[in-house]
């Protein structure tokens, strides 16, 4: 399952299937769609923080990817949402950024939602893998079109083809990670990282999200068409007001998402 806290404005979402190395399931598809519901529908919650109950295992696994399991039994279905796609996440239309705190191996699906995250934050041990070709399985959620956006095609076609993970380390040099932290302390640095965003305007902050995504996609005029948009939206709200007016004033802002 999923489990889902509010600390702040951060919502803490956290993998806890330990016994199976976090693999996905029905059960987890449904619960993480359920905790991004809850996340986007809270007005309080401006950031969010995905984590993995890694205990019980000598080298630690934030996620497996899919449970074979089922699959073998004809169930490849049920692991996906309709709204979120597979593992719930990795498809699901988020305003709020999200943070993944890798501290362990992230491979096949589990790599890939770490892939559909925002951010990742990982400790020294991390790993990332799409190790689907083992199994005779394709990566089929979104990690054959998300990593060569991260880190090239050719160091994609290597990790896609050999099924053999990056470092930690390698990650970060490829711009795959933002941060890099000791072992056992990912969470608490994707929480520095959340705080350092959730101190921001949240509407700007959510506004400029989703510009930068659409950039992958969107040609320069419509960039420009989106952006003055965006800009108009963001400045009609109170929180342009009370960011001018603490501006002048002095003071820490006071934001209300509004």
């Amino acid at each position: 399952m999923v489990e889902y806290e509010v600390q702040g404005h951060i919502a803490l979402l956290t993998l806890n299937r330990p016994e199976a190395r976090n693999a996905v399931n029905d059960v987890v598809a449904q619960s993480m769609t359920e905790a991004l519901e809850r996340m986007e529908a809270d007005p309080d919650v401006w950031v969010g923080v995905l984590t993995a109950n890694t205990t019980g295992h000598k080298s630690p696994v934030f996620c497996a990817g899919a449970d074979l399991k089922m699959i073998n039994a004809g169930r490849a279905g049920e692991l996906a949402t309709a709204k979120g796609g597979f593992g719930g996440f990795t498809t699901f239309p988020r305003t709020k950024p999200v943070i993944a705190a890798i501290d362990g191996l992230a491979t096949a699906g589990g790599c890939e939602i770490a892939l559909a995250a925002d951010m990742i934050v990982a400790s020294e041990q991390a790993q990332f893998g799409l190790a689907e070709v083992k199994r005779n399985l394709v990566a089929a959620a979104g990690g054959l079109y998300r990593l060569p956006k991260l880190v090239g095609k050719n160091v994609a076609l290597e990790v896609a083809l050999t099924g053999e993970p990056l470092t930690a380390k390698r990650a970060y040099e490829l711009g795959l990670v933002n941060r890099i932290t000791e072992n056992g302390q990912a969470l608490e640095g994707a929480m520095e990282l959340a705080n350092a965003i959730a101190a921001n305007a949240p509407l700007a902050v959510w506004e400029s999200r989703a510009l930068v995504i659409a950039a992958d996609w969107d040609d320069e005029a419509t960039i420009n068409k989106n952006t003055a948009a965006a800009f108009g939206r963001v400045l009609s709200s109170e929180d342009t007001t009370e960011g001018l007016t603490a501006f002048i004033e002095k003071r820490a802002p006071q934001w209300k998402g509004r």
